[in-house]
């Protein structure tokens, strides 16, 4: 297999995930769906399993790596400014979709059988979920924000402390060290998991389960298209002044393992070695922004997906939304996009817009047999954000190797670092 690049595997794995669930549906071999069903699952399970350590210790040393960093917190606020921007866009743009399509008018579905989700956002659990109440809670339940919150706050308080504090983030880097490997072994199956991830899907969900939903389902893929294809690179050309079409090509890994794996956060070791390794980021820049992209920088199932999803729903149910509620959707989905941390889905967002706007959280109800089809897209269009932004602040404060973001895309496994020299900014 070494003679196919990493990219050439993940694309035979997905050809052959399609051809045997499109066998398994055709021939009714229900041995082979669940055999699709249980490669899939155990792939996801092998990268959920280094999430905690993986995201404590990412962002624990990240922090603390920021003293080593010319104008740390000029970094991380523009960083957080380009989130926000892009989320705001990619939200509005959303919004005028649905106004155009209208996807849930004409749809006759039973909203009596709808069921409201056990689990629902609200602002109150959003802010006090941050906090963990039990640290060991944090990691078990896998709380991607909390641990997260711990991260930020032990990284903080080694900054604080200096020098003693060497000996314990020499241990989380070393941490760091093992799991970013383990979890590197467990990526270079990911030709094997797409397989059955994708055969799994393919073999389960059919015309009859998509047709009344199909616009809705198509406005949910135009708009991630229309974020990925037209949003992105016209930020990368015009602000980052890099070529679009170099970055999705060193890129793709990435991309293509986030749709198939539905998960940014399982995601994030080849995120993050993308960004670096390809498109040439600072290291210790990197090292901050994309554990912190990863778990609050989410266009697809923040922006896109809740408010063609609010529209739908509003719709179905004879709600009518005005110039306001629109507004109210956009406010929800810059803000509220760290709700989704770590989570395979967007339902906590989605109920949280619903609920922040009064509309019926049954309405949910009507979108989860249909979910993992949506939220192969919406992953593939957070990780891609969660890539360009790094690049248009790296590129804006002299930390972007153009040579390197320029250079033949070198194999994953043992591709040099990028250079931590500086580079002079861009005019």
């Amino acid at each position: 297999m070494k003679r196919f690049s990493f990219s050439l595997q993940l694309l035979l794995g997905l050809v052959i995930g399609v051809a045997l669930g499109f066998a398994a549906r055709l021939w009714d071999v229900a041995w082979l769906t669940q055999t699709l069903t249980h490669v899939g699952q155990l792939f996801v399970q092998l990268l959920k399993l280094a999430v905690p350590p993986l995201v404590f210790t990412a962002v624990l040393v990240s922090v603390a790596n920021l003293r080593n960093v010319n104008g740390a917190a000029r970094l991380a606020s523009k960083t957080l400014m380009w989130f926000l921007i892009t989320g705001a866009v990619s939200v509005a743009f959303a919004i005028g979709l649905g106004l155009l399509i209208d996807p849930g008018r004409g749809v006759t579905l039973d909203t009596g059988t709808a069921a409201a989700p056990e689990r629902a956002g609200s602002w109150l659990g959003f802010v006090t979920g941050i906090v963990p109440t039990n640290v060991v809670t944090a990691f078990t339940e896998v709380n991607v924000l909390q641990i997260v919150f711990l991260g930020v706050v032990l990284g903080a308080a080694a900054l604080a402390v200096g020098e003693r504090a060497e000996p314990f983030l020499n241990l989380a880097r070393s941490v760091l060290e093992l799991v970013q490997k383990a979890l590197w072994w467990v990526i270079r199956l990911a030709p094997i998991g797409t397989a059955g991830l994708i055969g799994k899907a393919v073999s389960t969900y059919g015309w009859d389960l998509l047709a009344p939903l199909a616009k809705f389902s198509a406005g949910v893929y135009i708009g991630c298209f229309v974020v990925l294809l037209a949003v992105y690179p016209t930020l990368l050309a015009v602000w980052g002044k890099v070529s679009p079409v170099r970055f999705f090509r060193n890129a793709w890994p990435a991309i293509e393992l986030a749709f198939v794996s539905r998960s940014s956060v399982g995601t994030l070791p080849l995120t993050q070695r993308v960004t670096i390794r390809r498109n040439g980021v600072d290291a210790d820049y990197a090292s901050f922004a994309v554990p912190f992209g990863a778990t609050t920088k989410m266009d697809g199932c923040a922006s896109v997906y809740p408010a063609l999803a609010a529209i739908f729903v509003a719709q179905v149910f004879g709600v009518p939304l005005g110039v306001g509620d629109y507004l109210l959707i956009a406010f929800v989905s810059v803000i509220g996009s760290a709700a989704t941390a770590g989570l395979t889905g967007a339902t906590v967002m989605l109920t949280l817009t619903l609920s922040t706007l009064g509309l019926p959280l049954e309405g949910v109800g009507l979108l989860l047999a249909i979910d993992p089809i949506l939220d192969m897209m919406r992953t593939a269009t957070n990780v891609t954000g969660q890539m360009v932004v790094p690049v248009l602040v790296a590129r804006s404060e002299g930390r972007l190797d153009t040579a390197v973001f320029n250079a033949p895309p070198q194999p994953l496994d043992d591709a040099p670092a990028a250079p931590r020299v500086p580079q002079p900014a861009a005019a």
